[in-house]
């Protein structure tokens, strides 16, 4: 296939880990296409989620700050599409863009970094996250810990547990790895901790009505990684959860179907709520079911830090 009429403009975020994934979505159109090395050119965008470092996610508008500045950038005929780590992408999209495509998932676990496992950790330990989901699932594990922000990209994070703020924190470990960093930090499983939903994966949007850009993207959709990361975000969906909401769930194809399991917690991970179920692909509907059956479960403490969300 013939390269474009003229290089096509893919907006991403500045850190490290997003130009890994832009490298990685620019590889996948030029070996899938056979184009030529300079069709596609990367842009970068700067986001609020990357200049405000100081407050979590929740407290300045949500996960809108990794997207709202690439969104207004696609509407603007700026660039032509966009890489986003799946998880920083909100649940409810703009109905002018569309997530067109999906690279092959990365390992969904999360890794521990600073000690081998939380058991290991010394009496009364502090962990810096910002994720309601991993501090609940420590606190979960760890009823003495003390959670306090780390945020930035991974080598920030790190350098903050360098500099002794805390005795451990925790890392994706598909963003380690993307990093050339898989020797970093201890693997945790799935049993002890379920990822956040879409965790792991990269996708990539355009404009709903680009249709040439849309198939172009097409051709490398990793239609499994698609399949169950769009499940997840149908239960995110049905939970209605916002960044302060502990949520983990995670799918996989089983024998032709989407199995997919999820939770939710409380901020001290005391009360929990967890299902699973068999759902057919491409069946949103039958994965937001997950979802309500979970806030069916449960208790009122629980729910109310999903309703009115």
């Amino acid at each position: 296939m013939s390269s474009p009429s003229s290089p096509l403009r893919l907006g991403t975020r500045g850190s490290p880990l997003a130009l890994a994934q832009a490298r990685m979505t620019t590889q996948a159109l030029i070996t899938r296409h056979r184009w030529r090395d300079d069709a596609i050119q990367t842009v970068i965008v700067q986001t609020s989620g990357d200049r405000i470092q100081d407050r979590a996610l929740a407290d300045i508008g949500g996960k809108a700050l990794w997207t709202k500045e690439l969104d207004r950038a696609l509407v603007e005929g700026e660039i032509d599409f966009a890489v986003h780590s799946m998880k920083d992408v909100e649940t409810i999209r703009p109905a002018d863009i569309a997530i067109a495509a999906m690279l092959p998932r990365a390992d969904v676990r999360d890794r521990l970094v600073g000690a081998t496992s939380l058991a290991a950790l010394p009496d009364k330990p502090v962990v810096g996250t910002s994720s309601p989901r991993r501090a609940a699932q420590v606190r979960r594990t760890r009823p003495d810990a003390s959670i306090i922000l780390f945020r930035g990209n991974v080598a920030t994070r790190l350098a903050k547990l360098e500099q002794g703020f805390a005795h451990a924190t925790l890392l994706a470990a598909a963003g380690l790895d993307r990093l050339g960093r898989s020797d970093i930090g201890t693997t945790i499983e799935l049993d002890e901790m379920l990822p956040a939903p879409a965790q792991g994966a990269v996708g990539i949007e355009t404009l709903a009505a680009n249709r040439q850009m849309r198939d172009w993207l097409a051709a490398i959709n990793d239609a499994d990684t698609f399949d169950c990361v769009m499940a997840e975000r149908a239960v995110l969906r049905a939970l209605g959860g916002t960044c302060h909401s502990p949520i983990a769930a995670l799918a996989r194809i089983d024998g032709g179907r989407v199995h997919i399991r999820a939770e939710i917690l409380t901020a001290e991970g005391t009360d929990q709520v967890g299902g699973e179920l068999n759902i057919d692909r491409g069946n949103p509907d039958a994965a937001m079911a997950l979802g309500k059956e979970l806030l069916d479960r449960a208790s009122p403490a629980l729910r109310a830090l999903f309703e009115g969300a």
